[in-house]
């Protein structure tokens, strides 16, 4: 009897001590109050913890006693909490990023080897900014090309393929908006001024369900919020552009905005010596020429960051960037009786605008929800037009014609994403949207005005296509046992097109089993789907790509990737990761043999042919993230193919960008305080190209031939090809160095880098073609883009 009123005395006790409790907020920088995505939340005593989503939110649920926190950072110095956690508490952490000599001590964030996710990589814009960089321009996407999985284009080009997927099936967010055309200056650098970029997220396999719409890869590019501390400026001066970046508090700690705008300036170059020359061709009294012409990009990148509470914040992102290319020339002459005059203009502009209002609410906490509304356009257009004039007898006489081909794709879209946080062992993301699409896949219009006769205006080409592409996922993220974490979803989405719906339901599943304290071994498979569609001119180095839905003739594309990892971490600094891969992907589509974009007469879905492709390979990443010394080595071993019932008679052939071997090193070095050097290498098989083996006469040349001797002329002949891109390209490799020369002065802080782009001096492949030598023989000539170039860039903190 003793012992039952003693067990009845403890026992509420016992239940009081199980009771769970959470504590929640915000994780951010000291500085300027930027949160930080990925951070580290951990209970020392429990040995629970969580890390803050993309907003710098955490929840962690732990039972009812005295806790130990440590929060930690990459780069951060690590922040300890002790208290004994009785109810549920709300609190903000804020951490003081950490001298270069005291790099060694942190690195708590979580490793490569404990994390569910495979195929993914983060990238620092610190080390950005350090590495060396065509022209001086830092680069976030020619950074990614340094990755393994990830190739490059040609010569220079921002493009990525990832994993054998071609351009348009890379997902690239800007604040979570999708961005359609990521290139300025015909490819050879990215629409993303690095100065207004927080953090860059690259998925190749693996994606968790939460993601959708594109094959092959994520690149989830988050901006700056802006400073709420106080004013803050920076900005360079280049060879070839300038830029600068604004931010700072309107209301501190309430109200921060962040402007940064960039813009070459070859054109304003130019200007002067186009004149020049001009005014020393001008010597006939009678007649005079100007001509004007140019080319430049400019894009600015602005956000409005206001905190209403600790429980919502509102934030309005923009994005507005162009290029444009321009020829204006204008003549003039007199004769006896008749006064004349031409004016012609030529011009090529493509660019981006993309904006979003986004507002996270808490709703508990445990539960947090992110509304966002969003715009994202992209146009081309390519035009000219004539006016003459001629006046005789004070009668004067009119002609005006112009040319314009127009393409483009207009999203509006809004989606509603919730993190559910409902113990240390579960991670629960859900939620939906719907995506409005406006398609124009190439409309040209023709006008003609005279004196004296009716006028002409008419538009031809394709339709525009309308379509909403609905979407929802849900995807929970748990522990099964102490070794075993598993990030298993579905994502749904559904694509309305004309009289055509279009379902897919996508599994996803990440699992990762941790073999020891060190190391990990990690399996995803990933189902994707994409409704849209890119039509890509290889041939000219415009941005001609046309973006055009799925319909009921041209089907969407699918895809299903199987990867298998394992992932070590030595001595705390240095991360190890391999991974095998075998995607597979349907519904692929290209031009049939000679269409184009230039044939109007016919619609897109005449000039196409769809087909299958696969990809496979292995992919190794050693990477060292902490102290003076940081980089990486990646290598990827891989086969990519392609096959199409019309094309290369049905029979299997490499990609255009199949290559075997692939190396990318990126090695940065931290001297002192003022000083730091970053080294690029570079290597990979050539692209695969297609070349005749051999030339025969046609049956009209052989006619001709023996009616006018075989010596009477030149004869084109038929081409003879055995099989599609059957040739290779020499292999392409190539040494960047720069280093960085800081300085603090009483106004901030000043660096002047010293770049040099392919320092050995590499005669890389751009382009390859038959031709003659000087008897006549014929010859594979190869054509080279970039020589040596050095870069100077002058950079400023205020």
């Amino acid at each position: 009897m003793k012992k039952l009123i003693l067990f009845f005395c403890f026992f509420p006790t016992l239940f009081f001590t199980q009771e769970k409790v959470t504590i929640s907020g915000y994780i951010e920088e000291e500085l300027n109050g930027e949160k930080l995505i990925g951070a580290t939340v951990y209970d020392l005593k429990s040995g629970k913890g969580t890390i803050t989503n993309d907003y710098g939110f955490f929840s962690l649920t732990l039972i009812k006693d005295s806790i130990n926190l440590r929060v930690s950072f990459s780069g951060f110095e690590n922040q300890f909490y002790s208290t004994f956690l009785e109810s549920d508490l709300s609190i903000n952490f804020k951490l003081n990023d950490v001298l270069l000599e005291e790099v060694e001590i942190i690195g708590n964030q979580e490793q490569v080897h404990q994390r569910t996710e495979m195929s993914t990589i983060d990238l620092s814009m610190s080390k950005v900014k350090t590495l060396p960089a065509l022209l001086g321009e830092n680069d976030i996407m020619k950074t990614i090309q340094l990755l393994p999985g990830v190739q490059s284009g040609s010569e220079g080009s921002s493009g990525v393929y990832v994993r054998g997927g071609g351009p348009d099936q890379n997902l690239i967010l800007l604040d979570g908006v999708p961005v359609y055309n990521a290139s300025h200056l015909f490819g050879f650098f990215s629409v993303f001024n690095a100065d207004a970029i927080q953090s860059t997220k690259l998925i190749k396999g693996g994606f968790p369900s939460r993601y959708g719409g594109r094959l092959s890869s994520v690149i989830d590019i988050k901006m700056k919020e802006g400073n709420m501390k106080k004013f803050h400026g920076e900005g360079s001066v280049g060879l070839i552009s300038s830029k600068l970046t604004l931010e700072g508090p309107i209301v501190k700690d309430k109200t921060s905005f962040l402007i940064s705008a960039r813009r070459t300036y070859i054109d304003l170059l130019a200007r002067p010596f186009i004149k020049l020359a001009q005014k020393n061709n001008n010597t006939d009294p009678n007649s005079s020429s100007t001509n004007s012409g140019g080319y430049y990009f400019y894009d600015v990148n602005a956000k409005i960051n206001h905190k209403f509470s600790d429980k919502d914040r509102l934030y309005l992102s923009h994005y507005m960037g162009r290029d444009r290319a321009y020829l204006n020339t204008s003549d003039s002459w007199n004769t006896d009786t008749t006064s004349n005059s031409s004016n012609a203009q030529s011009e090529l502009w493509w660019g981006n605008i993309i904006s979003s209002i986004r507002w996270n609410h808490m709703i508990s906490n445990k539960i947090f929800m992110n509304t966002t509304l969003r715009y994202s356009k992209y146009d081309f257009l390519v035009g000219s037009s004539i006016n003459e004039s001629s006046t005789q007898n004070a009668i004067q006489s009119t002609q005006n014609i112009s040319f314009a081909y127009q393409s483009g794709i207009e999203d509006w879209s809004g989606k509603i994403d919730f993190d559910w946080m409902p113990n240390p062992n579960h991670y629960i993301k859900f939620g939906l949207g719907d995506i409005y699409h406006t398609f124009t896949p190439g409309v040209n219009q023709f006008t003609l005005q005279s004196t004296g006769s009716s006028a002409l205006d008419t538009t031809f080409g394709s339709q525009l296509h309308f379509a909403h592409e609905l979407f929802a996922y849900a995807e929970d993220e748990f522990n099964l046992g102490s070794r075993i974490k598993t990030n298993a979803g579905m994502h749904f989405s559904s694509f309305i097109v004309g009289n055509s719906v279009y379902n897919s339901f996508q599994p996803r599943l990440n699992t990762r089993i941790l073999l020891d304290d060190n190391s990990s071994l990690k399996a995803s498979y990933a189902r994707m789907a994409q409704f849209l569609h890119l039509l890509t001119n290889s041939g000219i180095g415009l941005p001609t790509d046309l973006w055009l839905p799925a319909t009921e003739r041209v089907q969407p594309q699918f895809s299903n990737q199987w990867a298998v990892g394992y992932a070590r971490t030595f001595l705390k600094k240095y991360e190890f990761s391999i991974e095998g891969y075998y995607k597979t992907m349907e519904n692929l589509i290209e031009y049939k043999d000679g269409a184009s974009f230039f044939d109007s007469q016919l619609d897109w879905q005449e000039k196409v042919h769809s087909g299958r492709g696969w990809s496979y390979g292995a992919e190794l990443l050693i990477e060292k993230k902490i102290g003076k010394a940081t980089g990486w080595i990646g290598y990827t071993l891989s086969w990519t193919n392609r096959q199409f019932d019309s094309l290369n008679f049905g029979n299997p052939f490499p990609y255009r960008y199949d290559r075997r071997h692939d190396i990318g090193v990126a090695f940065t070095y931290e001297f002192n305080d003022n000083i730091n050097m970053g080294v690029v290498w570079v290597y990979g098989t050539g692209n695969a190209v297609t070349l005749g083996q051999e030339r025969y006469l046609s049956m009209s040349e052989v006619q001709d031939a023996f009616n006018n001797g075989f010596n009477s002329g030149w004869s084109q002949g038929i081409e003879h090809i055995s099989s599609r891109n059957n040739y290779r390209m020499p292999s392409y490799h190539r040494l960047d160095l720069s280093v960085n020369f800081t300085k603090q002065k009483s106004w901030g802080e000043r660096t002047i880098s010293l770049g040099v782009y392919n320092a050995y001096n590499r005669q890389n492949p751009f382009y390859l073609e038959f031709s003659s030598d000087e008897s006549g023989n014929t010859q594979l000539s190869q054509y080279s883009l970039f020589p040596i170039i050095p870069s100077f860039n002058y950079s400023f903190k205020f």
